[in-house]
């Protein structure tokens, strides 16, 4: 990387607009994890952490699909070679945010001795979860502005 790269990725990841959108689309990834979460940890009895993994592989497959059509429309070549490559980087770079959001998560309601009792259930799992979310989202941004849909290449 020479020393004129640099600036040009950090102007890349500063796009407001682009960080609004993936904000936003983050968002909708959350509300899909936590509907996931939800129903299959209070619907169905399924262990935390395995409700959590489902939820988080729900919002991927949301959030690819409209950063794809909205976020990131303009980058990326058309095809469903090119679709697909997106699509398996977009899971391959969310591995760090998924790492970090399932230790934060783990942090948080397997360490963290806390309950929010809301009509008798305990609902602080559904309360750490956008914890987790916010956190990860960070790395998520860096790394699929980067390598996902290389904003710095334009």
């Amino acid at each position: 990387m020479s020393d004129r790269e640099l600036p040009s990725q950090l102007e890349s990841l500063l796009s407001g607009v682009r960080f609004g959108r993936f904000v936003s689309v983050g968002v909708v990834g959350a509300i899909a994890d936590n509907v996931v979460l939800a129903a299959l940890r209070l619907g169905l009895g399924v262990p935390e952490l395995w409700a959590k993994a489902a939820g988080i592989e729900t919002a991927i497959l949301v959030m690819f699909v409209v950063n794809e059509r909205w976020t990131f429309a303009e980058q990326g070549a058309d095809g469903l070679v090119p679709l697909g490559r997106r699509l398996g980087k977009s899971h391959l770079v969310r591995t760090g945010g998924v790492t970090v959001q399932l230790v934060v998560y783990w942090l948080l309601t397997q360490r963290l001795t806390y309950e929010l009792l809301v009509f008798g259930t305990d609902l602080w799992f559904l309360a750490a979860s956008p914890i987790a979310i916010a956190v990860a989202m960070s790395v998520n941004y860096v790394f699929e502005s980067l390598f996902t849909w290389q904003v710095h290449a334009d």
